[in-house]
């Protein structure tokens, strides 16, 4: 006889154990006799091992998988295995990942953790297969349509019929519950919550934001007027991805040289040939149908905004056209124009930049496209496969919080229908027409930065320390992909690779050729580049976008969520009133706070870029990469934070110190 030293680790998840009956079988060239798993009759939350010895009439040669089935004993209980690790008579131990609910009577198969591609799978064993895994997948996971024309998402008939392995935490769960019932009150804002009236004087909003000030809130309060910092907000705000280098004028904006150069010294050509001139274009609002907010109108407008890069290295406006089309009731606004006037021209684009924003930077660039690479993933990829264990962290939380966006911010009862310009029919508008726009070059910063032309704008700290990132990605991503793929034919026959990319191009891009997203991928670098992007997308950019909404937002004069009369058709008219009466109502205005707020919150229990707590690789090879990696983000972050003591305004959205691993919030 010849004995194998088993333990079973329960996840450290709460209510990760079980009181039901718990089997493993290990397998090899023979099998083990099935066995019970010993357990505490009152086991812990979480956090447990079960150390067991398993004999066998004879060595079981090379393991390759254990079996666990879960038998129901009192009540339907559900149980969370984290790993099996055992140690054979030979002295070899042997790790077997899992990091996976078990909620039925049915038997789990657990392949050992040597990463393996489906050529050099060599796994025969009865009533397992890779193929058979993926159909169960398959089975679980399923495409959805929200809305024709948008990213494709995961089915899902309620928040309770999600799969338990895509779920939250129950810490998860509780916090973000607790933080959007208690938000208002958190903020102290909840006795106005139903005040529909509007502002009467700059001092009733700034009493609004005296709870939960940052570095940059404050900042932003005490800027939000100059010219600086609105050029400012389109290199390092919360939407870095719409500014380009301009260098021909639109047709349709009506900006001439004596508007901007009245004094003669310079034009707009000699300018642009300099690379001096900037242009942010919100064309894909241009015929939106704005919202009805507390029965009124809303306005949401498409501007045009040219931008001049100064000697003392500045950004800063000096044209603004609200509509697309140029009319007479359509005036170009200049700094020169009156107070009023100039500073409700950038109210208006602030608005603009708002709603754009969230629905095209945020919502679908961020987190619809991290949904179709989840979903395709979990249908595709076996949990043997070195993708998934490479991407599989960049993946938690996703679908829930997803599911949760859906059902409460852009459902037809949620947040955005009820306190944004854009709610309603003009959020699933502006959903299509920006996913028309998605290319696989905007989706990747070194290809992006490029064709924007901003390589080289000073002070643009979105693009440094993105581009550190994608590198740093990059050396990760490249030496542990190749390590399983040592040539371009084995990528080109991995059918599961295949499968995985062939899916985010019919469900994520909808099949437009035009975007440039890979229907296949003929070599290693194209892999290596798509995956890098894939990982970049889930944490460094998401995080880009999202971590600095309250921030920016919080302080509502600089990011109207809506705005409640038209913009001005001639000059000379506005004044301090007209500014208030377009702002937002008051209760608009702290919903939207506590919405900002609450997609801001970071989790106690977020799990930061280049953490891996579960260890799905076990191999030696990429655990190292995993260290370097550690090491390059944590140089990184010192560097950032080095740089930020010399700003007046930090900019430390990209610091791997605060960068989830996936989208999560």
């Amino acid at each position: 006889m010849v004995e194998y030293e088993v333990t079973v680790f329960t996840g450290k998840l709460d209510l990760a154990s079980t009181f039901d009956d718990v089997y493993i079988k290990l397998v090899g060239s023979d099998e083990s006799p099935r066995t019970q798993i010993p357990r505490k009759w009152i086991p812990s939350l979480k956090d447990t091992e079960s150390h067991l010895s398993i004999s066998c009439p004879k060595s079981l040669g090379k393991l390759v998988l254990v079996e666990l089935q879960k038998q129901n004993r009192f009540f339907e209980d559900s149980w969370h295995p984290a790993k099996v690790e055992v140690k054979s008579p030979e002295g070899h131990t042997y790790h077997f990942p899992v990091y996976h609910w078990i909620t039925d009577n049915e038997v789990h198969y657990i392949r050992e953790g040597t990463a393996l591609t489906v050529f050099e799978d060599k796994c025969s064993v009865d009533g397992y297969s890779r193929e058979e895994e993926i159909k169960k997948q398959q089975k679980v996971y399923c495409w959805d349509v929200y809305e024709e024309g948008i990213p494709h998402c995961l089915k899902a008939d309620g928040l309770t019929s999600l799969p338990y392995d895509i779920r939250f935490s129950f810490t998860k769960y509780a916090e973000i519950t607790y933080t959007a019932t208690t938000g208002l009150i958190e903020l102290e804002l909840i006795q106005i919550a139903e005040c529909k009236k509007n502002f009467t004087c700059i001092e009733d909003i700034s009493r609004l934001s005296h709870v939960h000030q940052s570095v940059t809130s404050d900042y932003v309060q005490k800027h939000w007027k100059d010219d600086a910092f609105f050029g400012y907000q389109f290199l390092n705000g919360v939407n870095p991805i719409l500014i380009r280098r301009c260098t021909a004028l639109p047709d349709n904006f009506g900006v001439t040289d004596e508007m901007v150069f009245s004094n003669g010294q310079h034009n707009l050509a000699e300018e642009m040939k300099k690379g001096n001139i900037f242009l942010c274009d919100y064309k894909l609002l241009d015929g939106v149908q704005a919202n009805t907010i507390n029965g009124k109108q809303q306005f949401l407008m498409a501007p045009l905004v040219l931008l001049q890069k100064t000697n003392d290295d500045k950004l800063m406006p000096i044209a603004i056209q609200l509509k697309q089309k140029p009319a007479e009731d359509n005036p170009v606004f200049l700094p020169t124009d009156s107070e009023y006037d100039w500073l409700l021209a950038k109210i208006f684009v602030r608005s603009a930049d708002f709603n754009l924003y969230e629905l095209n930077a945020h919502l679908l660039r961020a987190h619809l496209l991290a949904e179709v690479f989840t979903v395709s993933l979990l249908r595709n990829l076996p949990m043997v496969h070195p993708l998934y264990k490479l991407l599989r962290p960049h993946t938690r939380y996703t679908l829930q919080i997803n599911y949760l966006a859906r059902d409460l911010l852009i459902s037809e009862n949620g947040s955005f229908a009820k306190f944004t310009a854009s709610g309603g029919k003009g959020a699933a508008e502006i959903l299509k027409k920006s996913l028309a726009t998605v290319t696989y070059t905007s989706l990747c910063i070194p290809d992006d930065i490029e064709e924007r032309g901003l390589k080289d704008v000073p002070n643009f700290y979105y693009r440094d320390d993105g581009l550190k990132l994608w590198d740093i990605i990059h050396r990760f991503v490249e030496p542990v992909l190749t390590h399983y793929y040592e040539t371009d034919a084995d990528v080109q026959e991995d059918h599961e690779l295949q499968n995985w990319i062939k899916e985010i191009f019919e469900h994520g891009f909808l099949s437009n050729n035009n975007s440039g997203i890979p229907q296949k991928f003929t070599t290693k670098n194209e892999m290596v580049k798509f995956v890098t992007m894939v990982i970049f997308t889930c944490s460094a950019q998401h995080s880009a976008v999202n971590s600095g909404q309250y921030d920016f937002g919080g302080w509502m004069p600089n990011s109207p969520t809506s705005l409640q009369l038209p913009p001005p058709t001639t000059k000379e008219t506005a004044t301090e009133k007209t500014m208030l009466d377009t702002f937002p109502s008051v209760n608009t205005t702290v919903h939207a706070m506590a919405t900002l707020w609450l997609l801001s919150k970071e989790s106690s229990d977020r799990v930061l870029l280049g953490h891996f707590p579960e260890e799905h690789f076990t191999d030696k090879f990429p655990r190292k990469r995993i260290m370097e990696f550690q090491e390059e983000l944590q140089r990184l972050s010192a560097e950032i934070k080095t740089r930020n003591k010399d700003l007046d305004l930090p900019y430390t959205y990209l610091d791997p110190k605060v960068i989830e691993n996936s989208v999560s919030i």
